[in-house]
C-alpha cells in the first residue's frame, strides 16, 4: 500500500526554485527530465519509504534525484511521507538545517 506524499512549504518552495534555476540556464529538456525523475523517487518513496538511506540520529532519508540534486523526507507515522527540501549537492554541507 502506498503511503501519503505531503509536501512541506520548504519542499515546494526548494523544487521550484531547482526548475526556475533548469528553466533559466537549460533547455525544457533538462526541466522536464528533472520533473519525471523527482515523481518517479517520489512514487519509489511512495511505495518502499525505507529504500534510501537515513540518518541514525535524525531519522531523515536522502533520495538522489540527480547528481546534482537529493530530496530529503522524512516518515511521520504508518501513512504518510514528509518531503522536507531539495538539496543541490553543490552547496557548502554547512548550510544544511533540518
Amino acid at each position: 500500500m502506498a503511503l501519503k506524499i505531503y509536501w512541506t512549504k520548504r519542499a515546494e518552495k526548494t523544487f521550484d526554485d531547482v526548475v526556475v534555476y533548469l528553466s533559466k540556464d537549460w533547455s525544457e529538456k533538462v526541466v522536464q527530465n528533472f520533473v519525471r525523475k523527482t515523481n518517479n523517487v517520489i512514487g519509489h518513496i511512495s511505495e518502499k519509504p525505507r529504500m534510501f538511506p537515513s540518518s541514525k540520529k535524525i531519522k531523515i532519508h536522502i533520495a538522489v534525484i540527480t547528481k546534482h540534486n537529493n530530496l530529503l523526507y522524512k516518515i511521520t507515522g504508518t501513512n504518510q511521507i514528509d518531503l522536507l527540501f531539495f538539496w543541490d549537492n553543490r552547496q557548502n554541507p554547512k548550510k544544511l538545517k533540518f
